[in-house]
């Protein structure tokens, strides 16, 4: 969304991953030429003139596209094809679903709720060896069999595609990392919150309640020493 300054830069990257390579941009209710300067380059492009929401362009382009391997990244963050290629290469050798091995900065006395979020969730999926790595963080990449067992619609909400995918025991790996946090650029911040932090947060819990839904209130851990029965509970 009005990422002109960036978008062309993405797309000539991205274009050079692979020979066989598509690239789709979604312009997710752009007021700039984000479009034109995406198809300029070479990008095939999706137009929506009202915005669909925080990474619902995910699920528009996943429906899109007609390869085997999906590689997702941000239109505002130019990342050299030589970091994108692991992750699909990842992919084409049987991963599906090729991670950011990104854990973001957690040597800090206050470390970022986001940061923690992508920690518990991984934990509560008996994935702690994935620590910070997300679906909510890119680049990252999709096998075909991933996406048409997750479904295009549930990338909208990537920790509970993350969930699902873990849950459903498809192939997930951390497989390189590319350090995002240098490349996000600050948003501001309205009435002293950060919206998009909102949103993601919001979205691992919704994660969470998935995954507590389909295994068991404790998420499948044991009750430690409690004796329920004998207090008849």
């Amino acid at each position: 969304m009005n990422e002109q300054k960036t978008i062309a830069a993405v797309v000539r990257e991205a274009l050079r991953v692979h020979p066989s390579c598509e690239v789709i941009v979604v312009a997710n209710g752009c007021r700039d030429r984000t479009a034109e300067a995406a198809e300029s380059a070479g990008a095939r492009v999706l137009r929506y003139e009202h915005p669909l929401g925080h990474d619902a362009g995910r699920s528009a382009g996943t429906q899109a596209a007609r390869g085997q391997v999906m590689l997702y990244l941000d239109g505002d963050m130019p990342i050299g094809a030589g970091q994108l290629r692991p992750f699909v290469t990842a992919v084409i050798g049987g991963v599906d679903v090729a991670l950011n091995r990104y854990r973001g900065p957690v040597r800090r006395r206050q470390t970022h709720p986001v940061v923690q979020a992508k920690h518990v969730l991984n934990t509560m999926l008996r994935r702690a060896d994935l620590l910070g790595a997300s679906l909510t963080a890119v680049p990252h990449a999709l096998s075909r069999r991933a996406v048409d067992m997750l479904g295009a619609e549930c990338l909208s909400v990537p920790p509970l595609a993350l969930a699902k995918a873990v849950t459903a025991g498809l192939r997930v790996e951390a497989v390189h990392e590319v350090p995002v946090g240098r490349l996000n650029k600050r948003r501001a911040k309205v009435d002293g919150k950060d919206p998009l932090q909102e949103v993601v947060l919001a979205d691992h819990i919704q994660a969470v309640k998935w995954y507590l839904s389909v295994t068991d209130p404790r998420g499948l851990r044991s009750d430690l020493g409690r004796e329920r029965k004998r207090v008849r509970r």
